[in-house]
């Protein structure tokens, strides 16, 4: 049965022209690469069953550096003006943040789609996607407000340096079908899904942006939206393990296949290809120039793609390398110079040989001497250790020893040290983030900020609504978890909290983590203790039961079943 996304990007043809189709296989081109953080047009060549609309459109706006819109977003550098829009760099003057703008004219035949796909993409609000800001129409302009990722870079960008290691490879497909796994059941397609889309930030996590929005401004739509996107997700996996486009043509500064020989396996176009990730690739890619790899069943929809890689063994990140330390080099001092003067140019200062050490009759005489005294001490020691042990044997044994020693032992325990957060944001296992902007201030030493849940109609159990909320935690590296205290700003009956270990900031799944501890309180703080040992670097405080409170003025939070956490410390 045929799909049909809802992402709002179905454009009306107001220009009597034939839609051009770019079938499997084959390319279309839309522009050239300008900008790593905007999703400029670049040459492209995708097997796809996206349609573009081409027709006459009207002149971009003749918009200048310095213009400002709505009083608040002053144009900064234009990267993109094509087809009659523009995409510029700006400054939001109010929250003094960088950020980037799609413009286009009021009266443009994609105006409407592109305004109804931005509104739709900003309703998503998971964090995994660039987030839309701002969507209006005023003063015969259509504009789209969107973050701005000074810290990312494009997987354009990480290709032309080399293929990925296959943890990153696995990182990222995992991060991007689970995302847009999500988008889809909320009825969003992105139908651009390409290099120039893919962001990794700077703490590992892989973003995607123009969700929706980037299609509508080009007027691509799809009748098969979710094939569409996982044969993308499968050419981004397939150009990470090899640094090839996986079609015939050259695209986004990588070298197509050879012409005539078809799709081959990543793992038989490069040496050393992760096998698991190599099917997978194949398993994705299911256009017509495509067959399933060794009999697998082929992925058709982002959810399947999740699914196949949840099958799959996890790949471990590979062991940090050590640089050996520099070879020993003598000092001047050692080298018997200190002291002397400096030699003039040209000049070989001479070095003299010490005599041999006593040598001397005077120093013969003193090592006889020093020799007879090392001799008497050694016997007289001797002497006296008999002695006393044989006078301990006489005396009854003293039980009150072991415990004393086994008290000073406890006494010597190591005194949990406290972990420092290096980062974190929100994970979300089904449905709408919380508030993932305000993620930081758990861990900003102020226990007055905290960020909190939506306020619930039934409780304390959060779920059917959601299996649970929380934040995910970047210890920086991996560390020993003695125990995690979580301040919580509401009490009352009751909280519970659990803890889990996982393999980076942005697993695919609550499943793929362990469980390590969890509490049940009442009260407004919470400490988690592992029930043994643990070596982790990610941590998720996950919140799967929260209070009843009333109406909170200073979070402008309605009464409910809700909590907000304060302030977490983690020790090891």
């Amino acid at each position: 049965m045929a799909e049909r996304s809802t992402a709002a990007v179905d454009v009306a043809d107001n220009s009597g022209e034939q839609p051009l189709t770019a079938k499997a296989g084959q390319s279309t081109s839309d522009g050239t690469a300008k900008n790593p953080e905007l999703d400029t047009d670049s040459t492209e060549a995708q097997g796809s069953s996206a349609t573009e609309t081409i027709g006459t459109t009207p002149a971009p706006p003749d918009l200048h550096s310095g213009h400002k819109l709505a009083r608040r977003y002053r144009l900064e550098e234009c990267v993109t003006r094509l087809d009659g829009f523009s995409s510029w760099r700006a400054v939001d003057e109010k929250l003094r943040r960088a950020v980037g703008v799609h413009i286009l004219p009021a009266q443009h035949p994609r105006a409407r789609s592109v305004l109804a796909a931005a509104r739709a993409a900003a309703l998503l609000g998971d964090p995994r996607f660039v987030q839309v800001l701002d969507a209006v129409e005023e003063d015969d302009l259509v504009y789209v407000v969107h973050e701005w990722l000074p810290d990312a870079t494009e997987l354009t960008t990480l290709l032309a340096n080399g293929p990925l290691e296959p943890h990153d490879a696995y990182q990222m497909v995992s991060q991007i079908a689970s995302a847009m796994a999500a988008a889809h059941r909320d009825g969003l397609a992105h139908l651009r899904l390409n290099p120039n889309a893919v962001l990794r930030t700077s703490s590992g996590q892989w973003r995607i942006r123009g969700l929706a929005v980037n299609a509508a401004l080009r007027g691509i739509s799809s009748d098969t939206p979710q094939r569409t996107d996982t044969e993308a997700i499968g050419a981004l996996l397939y150009a990470a393990l090899t640094q090839r486009w996986p079609y015939e043509s050259d695209a986004y500064g990588l070298t197509g296949l050879p012409k005539d020989v078809g799709l081959v396996a990543p793992d038989q176009v490069r040496a050393g290809v992760h096998r698991g990730l190599s099917e997978l690739a194949m398993r994705a890619l299911v256009n017509d120039g495509a067959t399933a790899s060794r009999h697998e069943s082929p992925c058709t929809t982002p959810e399947e793609l999740v699914k196949a890689i949840g099958e799959m063994p996890r790949i471990r990140p590979p062991e940090p390398a050590f640089t050996a330390p520099p070879e020993y080099q003598r000092t001047t001092y050692q080298q018997g110079t200190y002291g002397r003067p400096a030699a003039g140019p040209g000049v070989t200062q001479p070095l003299t040989a010490p005599p041999p050490p006593l040598q001397s009759r005077t120093g013969k005489a003193l090592k006889w001497a020093v020799s007879a005294l090392l001799i008497a001490a050694l016997g007289l020691g001797s002497w006296q250790l008999a002695e006393a042990l044989m006078g301990q044997s006489d005396k009854p044994k003293n039980n009150n020893t072991h415990t004393q020693d086994s008290g000073d032992k406890n006494a010597a325990k190591a005194i949990p040290k406290p972990i420092k957060i290096q980062g974190a944001q929100e994970f979300v296992a089904k449905g709408d983030a919380q508030h993932p902007a305000d993620v930081g201030k758990t861990y900003d030493g102020n226990t007055s900020t905290f960020w909190r849940t939506r306020s619930f109609n039934e409780g304390p159990t959060i779920a059917p609504y959601k299996p649970g909320v929380g934040i995910m935690y970047d210890l920086g590296s991996d560390q020993k978890l003695d125990a995690a205290s979580i301040g919580l700003r509401y009490g009352g009956d009751h909280t519970t909290v659990e803890l889990y270990a996982a393999d980076s900031l942005t697993p695919p799944s609550l499943d793929s983590m362990k469980r390590i501890g969890d509490v049940t309180t009442s009260g407004t703080t919470a400490t988690v203790k592992p029930g043994k040992s643990v070596k982790t670097r990610y941590v998720l405080v996950w919140l799967t039961a929260v209070p009843m409170s009333g109406y909170d003025a200073a979070a402008y939070s309605s009464s409910g079943y809700k909590q907000a956490i304060t302030e977490v410390r983690f020790t090891g």
